[in-house]
């Protein structure tokens, strides 16, 4: 308490003092805009950005919510969202606690369909007090529709089966459309103006809720309020439900159960029990409209106090752990990978295989340097012999001896005087072709 005096805070008290005063004051909303960075972590919650053109807000929607959304999301889809505004403590991040998820188109409408429902029953416009009785004796019922639609077929024939004494006026208007509300409204306008029915049956088949548009108008709400005739909405299918369903003095699930409920049968006891059950369920909504906002105020108070809200506070502090693991694990193992390869890289560069390669390039290249240079060398000796021999050639005695000479000697040395040799000594000549020997039986000297 001194702190709080002092204006001296923690960081965690700070973010608990804002995240109550976000959750207190502003409480739920809906945001229109555009998802990015969108993750889903095993725990099965749903992390994502809502951005427009210049802000963006982080969110969370957490299992239980996120289990009725009837789409997987995407980045960059537009999407219309109701969550509280709260604070992410542990980060200090302020951020939209998703509840619904809604495409951007369908999203709109349905809100506008709930802002319009609020705003009116804020008005009065859907209390039981104002509910026009239904006539016991109905001999005209006004039927508002389309004159071509199935719905009007439908009631003709139930009507015919239950109760043929009673008139059909039909008051044909568009039931469908843009100018389809105002159209409506003159037609209740015109059957107010000449009072010539009992009851008007306001009714049209199923549809989209595009389709069905056209009766959740403010001006068509107050058209009905103001009738002076009961009303009886009949609209679509049983699950649909527009704003003339809860303006009406009675809502009938479907065409075909209008006309029921208008029409005696056997005492007419199910019509009761089912005017019964109409109002009942009237009564049920208006005490749940009004029960709603109350609803919705102590939400917001049991939230500052929720446990569950601090256990949503814990598991997405675990999931972001978990991402920021997931994230350095990955970055760690990048890291990890590129340092085994450049050490592959290196051991490949130094490995005996390579170097045995590099080697025996290198061999193959000496090799073919030296049978190169080799070739080369027998080749120039080669040329050097031939040159030899030429010169030999030119001094050699058997050159002269090509030109008709000869060459004689004895056996131990060559004969160049007469005065060496004797009379019957035995000499040898070597001729160009072949040898001779002879003997010596004359000499003479010149």
């Amino acid at each position: 308490m001194s702190a709080t005096k002092n204006n001296v805070y923690t960081v965690s008290q700070l973010n608990g003092e804002v995240r109550h005063i976000l959750e207190g004051q502003i409480g739920k909303i809906w945001l229109n805009g555009e998802i990015s960075n969108f993750s889903s972590p095993s725990s099965g919650h749903w992390y994502l950005t809502l951005k427009d053109s210049r802000s963006q807000i982080r969110c969370a929607m957490f299992k239980g919510r996120n289990q009725s959304v009837r789409f997987k999301p995407v980045n960059g889809q537009q999407v219309l969202v109701k969550g509280a505004i709260s604070v992410y403590e542990p980060r200090g991040d302020y951020q939209l606690l998703l509840e619904s998820m809604l495409p951007a188109g369908d999203g709109l409408l349905a809100q506008e369909f709930e802002a319009l429902k609020l705003k009116l029953a804020a008005e009065g416009l859907f209390t039981t007090e104002t509910k026009r009785p239904i006539p016991q004796n109905i001999q005209r019922i006004g039927v508002i529709t389309s004159a071509t639609g199935a719905a009007l077929r439908d009631i003709l024939h139930v009507l015919a089966r239950r109760d043929p004494s009673i008139e059909v006026i039909v008051y044909p208007t568009q039931v469908q459309g843009a100018a389809a509300s105002q159209l409506i409204c003159q037609a209740i306008a015109k059957a107010n103006q000449r009072l010539e029915v009992d009851v008007l049956l306001l009714t049209r088949g199923g549809g989209s809720l595009e389709d069905l548009w056209c009766f959740n108008s403010e001006h068509l709400a107050h058209a009905i309020y103001n009738s002076a005739l009961p009303v009886i909405s009949a609209v679509g299918h049983e699950i649909d439900t527009t704003i003339s369903d809860y303006v009406a003095d009675v809502r009938a699930p479907t065409p075909s159960a209008g006309a029921e409920l208008l029409s005696k049968d056997k005492g007419n006891k199910a019509e009761k029990l089912m005017l019964l059950l109409s109002r009942l369920q009237q009564g049920m909504k208006h005490y749940q409209l009004q029960k709603s906002g109350r609803l919705s105020q102590l939400g917001h108070q049991l939230q500052r106090h929720e446990p569950q809200r601090k256990l949503q506070q814990f598991e997405q502090r675990f999931d972001e752990m978990q991402m920021r693991l997931e994230n350095a694990l990955q970055h760690k193992l990048s890291r990890l990978t590129l340092r085994h390869q450049q050490l592959h890289n290196r051991l490949q560069q130094r490995s005996p295989a390579s170097t045995l390669t590099l080697e025996k390039q290198r061999l193959q290249y000496l090799t073919a340097r030296f049978n190169d240079a080799s070739s080369d060398y027998f080749k120039q000796a080669a040329e050097r012999v031939a040159q030899a021999s030429h010169k030999l050639d030119t001094v050699s005695p058997l050159a002269t001896l090509s030109r008709g000479y000869s060459i004689t000697s004895t056996n131990k040395h060559v004969i160049e005087n007469a005065q060496q040799l004797t009379l019957g000594d035995e000499i040898h000549t070597r001729l160009k072709h072949g040898e001779v020997t002879s003997t010596v039986t004359k000499i003479s000297s010149n």
